[in-house]
């Protein structure tokens, strides 16, 4: 497995010191802009080209190497460099910057060939076989071994390079590689319950194994969540662990590599590109936060009418766990990308739109996944920044507008800006996340990730745009926080609720939060027990709703409009102060007619409302403005203002603000603004008014 120095448990608060890569010499800083290159995969003659429409596109950084291990070490310990040094050099004399990758991300053949214990077997011990990537495991000693030799040699080959302004290790750690169940595998997950239990009986109390005669009497009888045949249940704890565990092996992998680049290269920032969106839960970010220079993200956009709300609830999150500092969007796609089933392409307008929106939640890089759209190989269908239709394209063009777009936004001051607070943050958790989808629960329909989203969808509907923040950061400094089925909640965790509260906070919790706490076990005594006492309900059984099953109640009604889906709880005690907001109106035989479903419960200096039911983003919007005056708050709650997305940024003395407006629906949208028009897409600004069309964006300055 290697040292235990680079496995952790838990969330590291210690973080790494900020650092941002520098322009290169003799250039201003402003905005990256670029994306992934892959100069291997074209013949030479190829490279005069992409760098003269590089430069007309005003591109100043690309991620270089990143699938280059196989094209850098030809055989074992013999390195090619060259074709890597020329198009390095090539590129530092046209005032383009590399983010130069450790090359780590896909072993070689001969690798693989040589060693074939360091592939990863899934839960039924099958190997994982070359064909694609990532076909390595993280727990392998030998597998560590070579990538280490390679990020030695890179490292010590480009130390002196003025080209390379940062490193980018590894790639996209989890994507495919995420669970391995071999032996390597087995042997670590051991070590990390050593290091976090200390003791065999204390993983037997955390795992529950009491229950179906599971417990354990050694260390050594721990086994990964391998197959248990079909329709069988895994214990809770164990998985939940060896989620966390996974997490904690690949970020251990990384730190190792970057602590190897690190030791030979101290003065470059290094990072990798984390995955989040609404539903990507691959990894802990928020904990992998911690162990970066600067953020990095991989966003890929959904096809319909969450496109841009889902955009930028998941760039709200990128913001949280970059804890406000400027981040970099590593990836997103021009138009189409390759792996759904129907791969939708972008709607005309929405290549700048989305980039400006990123921008607009903190993003100082935008970049894309890649320069040259591939002609061979699985992704020859994944767009790219010079289409297979060439320079002579709508994409390329819009490529040059935005590159030029945020060359003037950096000239205004953008960089000295930060993303200004919300008063509202939407919390989302891991964990929550990763026990909610375990296969025995009151609904398979239930998970932790949809309700932020939904969530941050109402809030919009409603004219405000809300900070999404993780668990394990600082949300007491909001005015208002929304627990959106957070099923985990600690003991630690439910009194940092309590005191937010008691101290004049404004909460929101919803159905399905404070149910386990962090080792998955019900808190006793009625729902939501970890935080009854806050909220002042007692709920005593869930009401699960679906389809599946003819006359099973499919939703429930409420007295004021709108109606539960999916879940809804029985709320069947409220403390005597608790006021209720909203009941159910249905039919008699669902036992829930006139059940409370929303209240409201003084607690200390604050207040706090409980949504005992899940409901669409547009059901929840009609019912903030109840909330919002059950909760005292003086919110400006606009359903026309809710049309159009605001976010500012400002510096920190105040000086510079930027207000950027993106329409979210598809119609056409005017409304009155303040401040000059520094950059318009799809939009007109006129006597104090703007008029954004389909997919529209305007930034203005004061």
């Amino acid at each position: 497995m290697g040292s235990m120095d680079t496995i952790r448990t838990g969330h590291q608060h210690a973080r790494r010191a900020y650092r941002w890569p520098q322009p290169l010499a003799g250039q201003t800083e402003r905005i990256w802009f670029g994306g992934d290159y892959n100069p291997d995969q074209w013949p030479r003659e190829v490279w005069d080209e992409d760098i003269r429409l590089m430069r007309q596109a005003k591109v100043n950084l690309v991620s270089l190497g990143i699938f280059s291990w196989a094209n850098i070490e030809v055989s074992e310990g013999v390195y090619d460099f060259s074709w890597l040094d020329e198009i390095i050099e090539m590129l530092g004399e046209a005032g383009i910057a590399v983010d130069l990758a450790s090359a780590t991300a896909s072993p070689p053949m001969w690798l693989t060939q040589a060693h074939p214990e360091v592939l990863w077997k899934d839960e039924r011990g099958n190997v994982c076989w070359p064909g694609a990537r990532q076909h390595w495991r993280a727990t392998s000693p030998v597998f560590r071994e070579y990538a280490l030799k390679l990020c030695r040699a890179m490292a010590e080959h480009y130390r002196d390079n003025p080209a390379v302004v940062a490193w980018h290790v590894g790639n996209e750690y989890g994507c495919h590689n995420r669970f391995d169940y071999s032996d390597d595998a087995m042997r670590a997950f051991q070590q990390w319950c050593v290091q976090k239990y200390g003791n065999i009986d204390a993983v037997n109390d955390a795992w529950g194994t009491a229950f179906w005669a599971q417990r354990m009497n050694d260390f050594s009888e721990i086994i990964p969540p391998r197959f248990i045949g079909d329709g069988n249940f895994m214990n809770p704890g164990k998985l939940l662990d060896f989620k966390r565990f996974s997490s904690d092996a690949l970020k251990g992998f990384y730190i190792a590599e970057r602590d190897m680049l690190s030791s030979i290269t101290p003065d470059r920032p290094l990072t990798t590109n984390f995955m989040v969106s609404a539903p990507g839960s691959i990894l802990d970010y928020d904990d992998w936060g911690s162990e970066v220079d600067f953020v990095s993200n991989d966003h890929y956009f959904t096809p319909g009418d969450a496109h841009v709300d889902e955009l930028a609830y998941s760039a709200s999150l990128v913001d949280g766990i970059a804890r406000k500092n400027p981040w970099m969007l590593m990836e997103q796609s021009t138009s189409a990308v390759n792996w759904r089933q129907i791969n939708y392409r972008k709607e005309p307008g929405q290549l700048i739109r989305d980039s400006l929106a990123h921008t607009a939640m903190g993003a100082n890089g935008i970049c894309f996944f890649q320069w040259r759209q591939s002609k061979a190989g699985a992704e020859k269908f994944h767009s790219a920044m010079l289409p297979h239709a060439g320079e002579r394209s709508q994409i390329f063009r819009d490529i040059c507008s935005l590159g030029s777009g945020l060359e003037l936004l950096s000239e205004e001051g953008i960089l000295n800006t930060r993303v200004v607070q919300s008063r509202v943050a939407v919390v989302f958790d891991y964990d929550s996340e990763w026990a909610s989808e375990h296969t025995a629960t009151p609904s398979q329909r239930l998970r932790h990730w949809t309700e932020p989203l939904e969530w941050f969808r109402a809030l919009a509907d409603c004219g405000i745009t809300a900070d999404v923040v993780p668990l394990n950061a600082d949300w007491e400094r909001y005015e208002a926080v929304v627990l959106p089925s957070v099923y985990l909640l600690s003991a630690a965790q439910a009194e940092r609720i309590r005191g937010f509260v008691r101290h004049g906070g404004r909460l929101i919790a919803t159905s399905y939060t404070g149910i386990s706490d962090d080792k998955d076990h019900v808190w006793l005594g009625g729902y939501p027990g970890a935080i009854s006492d806050v909220v002042g309900v007692r709920v005593e059984e869930f009401v699960p709703l679906g389809d599946d099953h003819p006359g099973a109640p499919v939703q429930l009604r409420l007295d004021m409009g709108g109606s539960a889906k999916d879940i809804a709880d029985w709320i069947t005690e409220i403390d005597d102060d608790t006021v209720i907001v909203a009941k159910y109106q249905d039919d008699p035989w669902t036992g829930m007619d006139g059940v409370p479903t929303i209240t409201a419960h003084p607690f200390g200096e604050g207040m706090a409302a409980y949504v005992g039911c899940r409901m669409t983003h547009g059901d929840i919007a009609s019912y903030i403005p109840r909330i919002a005056n059950a909760l005292g708050t003086d919110w400006q709650i606009s359903q026309e203002g809710g049309k159009v997305l605001k976010v500012e940024r400002v510096s920190d003395d105040g000086s510079q603000r930027f207000t950027f407006l993106f329409n979210r629906t598809h119609e056409v949208v005017s409304m009155p603004v303040e401040g000059e028009a520094v950059l318009l897409s799809l939009a007109e600004v006129d006597d104090g008014k703007v008029t954004l069309q389909v997919n529209g964006a305007v930034v203005l300055k004061h």
